[in-house]
C-alpha cells in the first residue's frame, strides 16, 4: 500500500480550539481507516509545520479525498506527498534506462 507523508499546520481556528485537537486526531484516524488506510506515525513537531503524519492509503485518489475532507473542517492546512520506501526506491532506480 502506498505511503504518504503529510506536513500539517494549524489554522487560527485550529489553534483557538487546540484542546479539541486530540479528539480531531481520533476522528482523522477513523477517516483513514474508512478510506482503507492507517496512520502509521503521528508527530507534533516544532518549526514551520505543527504536525507530521505518515500514513498508508490505497491510492492517490484516497489520499487526496482524505486531505480535502480533513482540511475542509478549517482546523488545518496540509501538504501531502507520496513517499517511496527503500525497496520501492531501489526498484525505481533499477528500472531506469
Amino acid at each position: 500500500m502506498p505511503t504518504y507523508i503529510s506536513l500539517i499546520q494549524y489554522t487560527q481556528q485550529g489553534l483557538q480550539k487546540i484542546k479539541e485537537s486530540p479528539a480531531r486526531l481520533d476522528h482523522a484516524k477513523k477517516g483513514y481507516e474508512a478510506a482503507g488506510g492507517k496512520i502509521k506515525d503521528f508527530y507534533l513537531v516544532m518549526g514551520e509545520y505543527d504536525i507530521v503524519v505518515v500514513a498508508d492509503l490505497p491510492n492517490d485518489e484516497a489520499a487526496a479525498k482524505l486531505a480535502l475532507t480533513l482540511g475542509s473542517a478549517g482546523n488545518i492546512r496540509s501538504r501531502t506527498s507520496r513517499a517511496f520506501n527503500e525497496a520501492e526506491y531501489r526498484k525505481l532506480i533499477s528500472s531506469l534506462p
